[in-house]
């Protein structure tokens, strides 16, 4: 494994970023700051009048990067508020309205992209290129729901009771103000692309970004106003989960969540309470099996992307990965000197193939469980080493081989750049493997026969399942609904799921000549022969 020198980005010299002080001789890590003026230009828009700051540490080099305004409860009331005086104006407003401003912002994000990329990688860490991949994801459901809702919200035509003289008509009205909580991996996708869905279908947001991502939603946002939402619709509040999700969920007509199973179950009683829906997308475990006709040097490549995406700090990470006994030795040979070939660093550089963990949190628990592995039997093919020569939070691409039960990475969600290997000989088996635990969100499976691993695909218990492809299949298309099954969630974001769920169906009957009573002189047990006749009628027509 390979270190990147810093190299000059994007942003610096024509953007929001300046160079700060470092020694190069000493320390070859670059450390740059944000200006104090774009940074205000975009905590303006968090709603807090507490008056009480948090400081927002870059993972890059542990270097403060800003301060956070902090949100009060009288905050969340208050941008509930304004959202729902919004939303109403909102709800009038024309479907192309809507599309040409979500057209706007596919624009801008496209445009303002190495801004964007810089703001990701100072907050999160990630790589450069895998910054990219929210933009490109965020900018294509821009796109497609500004192209797709109308169809989607359509007003349906059914069938009525009485053919002809009962018309059925079914509408998607707007939930009204949509909660957003969304997590840290993903700052800038997980912030905006489950709430834009709900702005097509006529609700307003407030949404609350993980507290350490904050600036990446904050941009988002600011390209949104330019984009010519009106400001009031996405209202912005910040602060701990523990003292703002309860406040939210009171307020809000629909919770959508991204992060832990366990939050996510107290969310799914708190929503209970207050009869109101949620979607979750929750933890995984998640397993890539290699067949034994599979492409192995395609899927050594896929591997690396599917474990090591974003240091592994992601939901539909491969953290498990069974192997087909004839191809095992070969397939560990290529995937293991594919990890140790990859550049890592802690710079703004398209070079990069793995930035570090976004905390010590993260860290630790990473070096914990890898240790607890080595501990009790695991072997290290390669990785299972901290490096705080490249950043404070800095963790190898791992791979383990021999993880058993008892281990605690056998089961539990890792959430960091480690992927165990299983070697089987029996396919059934290898199915039954990959479904074992609680989790079920994402799944790839590599064979060169189609038909084939669709067929497994079918067995397999994860709400999306990738052939030949980690995650980027399913996730990149935005006709495919994505979420988990069992303890990985409830709800799908993506294709139609993705806006209805912001939507109430109501059904409107209009009946016409005829009505639902005895008429023309029947009583009434004259017009219920006369029904039953009708029934026959049109069963024998193989009428619904």
């Amino acid at each position: 494994m390979s270190a990147s020198n810093p190299g000059h980005p994007e942003g610096v010299g024509g953007g929001p970023l300046v160079e700060g002080p470092h020694d190069p001789e000493h320390d070859p890590r670059a450390s740059y700051v944000l200006e104090p003026e774009y940074v205000a230009t975009l905590t303006e828009r968090v709603h807090a009048t507490s008056g009480t700051t948090v400081s927002l540490i870059s993972p890059l080099d542990g270097a403060p990067l800003a301060n956070i305004p902090q949100s009060s409860t009288d905050d969340v009331a208050e941008a509930y508020r304004r959202a729902r005086v919004a939303q109403a104006a909102w709800a009038k407003t024309p479907m192309e309205q809507r599309a040409a401003a979500m057209l706007r912002l596919h624009d801008l994000l496209i445009e303002r992209m190495p801004e964007l990329l810089d703001i990701i990688t100072l907050e999160n860490g990630k790589a450069r290129k895998h910054a990219y991949d929210e933009v490109a994801h965020t900018a294509l459901t821009a796109r497609y729901y500004a192209r797709m809702s109308e169809k989607f919200m359509a007003t349906e035509r059914r069938g009525g009771v009485l053919p002809v003289f009962t018309r059925i008509d079914i509408n998607h009205v707007p939930k009204g103000v949509v909660g957003i909580i969304s997590p840290w991996n993903y700052p800038l996708t997980m912030a905006l692309s489950d709430g834009l869905p709900a702005l097509m279908a006529g609700n307003a947001v407030v949404a609350k970004p993980d507290a350490q991502t904050m600036l990446t939603a904050l941009m988002g946002v600011k390209l949104m106003d330019e984009a010519g939402f009106p400001r009031d619709l996405w209202q912005v509040v910040a602060g701990p989960g523990r003292q703002l999700g309860g406040p939210m969920i009171e307020r809000s007509d629909y919770i959508c969540f991204t992060g832990s199973t366990a939050t996510g179950k107290l969310i799914a009683k708190q929503c209970a309470e207050q009869l109101i829906g949620c979607s979750l997308e929750l933890g995984g475990k998640n397993p890539l099996l290699v067949l034994r006709d599979a492409d192995v040097e395609k899927a050594a490549e896929g591997a690396i992307r599917a474990s090591f995406s974003n240091a592994g700090q992601l939901c539909v990470s491969a953290e498990r990965i069974f192997v087909a006994d004839q191809v095992y030795d070969r397939f560990v040979e290529r995937f293991v000197a594919r990890a140790q070939a990859m550049t890592l660093g802690a710079t703004l550089d398209w070079e990069v193939d793995m930035g570090p963990l976004i905390s010590a949190d993260q860290l630790e628990t990473v070096t914990t469980q890898v240790g607890d592995a080595v501990d009790k039997g695991a072997r290290v093919l390669t990785g299972g080493r901290a490096r705080p020569d490249l950043a404070p939070y800095f963790y190898e691409p791992t791979i383990l081989e021999g993880v058993t039960p008892e281990m605690t990475c056998f089961g539990n969600e890792t959430f960091g750049p480690v992927v165990s290997l299983y070697r089987f000989n029996d396919e059934s088996d290898a199915i039954a493997r990959a479904n074992d635990g609680e989790y079920g969100l994402n799944a790839a499976i590599y064979s060169q026969d189609g038909d084939r691993a669709r067929a497994i695909a079918r067995q397999i218990k994860c709400g999306t399942v990738n052939i030949n492809e980690g995650f980027a299949a399913t996730f990149g298309s935005l006709a495919a609904p994505m979420g988990g099954m069992r303890e990985s969630g409830m709800g799908r974001r993506q294709g139609a799921d993705g806006i209805l769920r912001y939507t109430e169906t109501q059904s409107v009957g209009t009946q016409r000549v005829l009505r639902m009573a005895p008429q023309f002189g029947l009583n009434a047990e004259q017009y219920a022969k006369l029904q039953v006749v009708g029934l026959k009628v049109l069963n024998k027509l193989g009428r619904a």
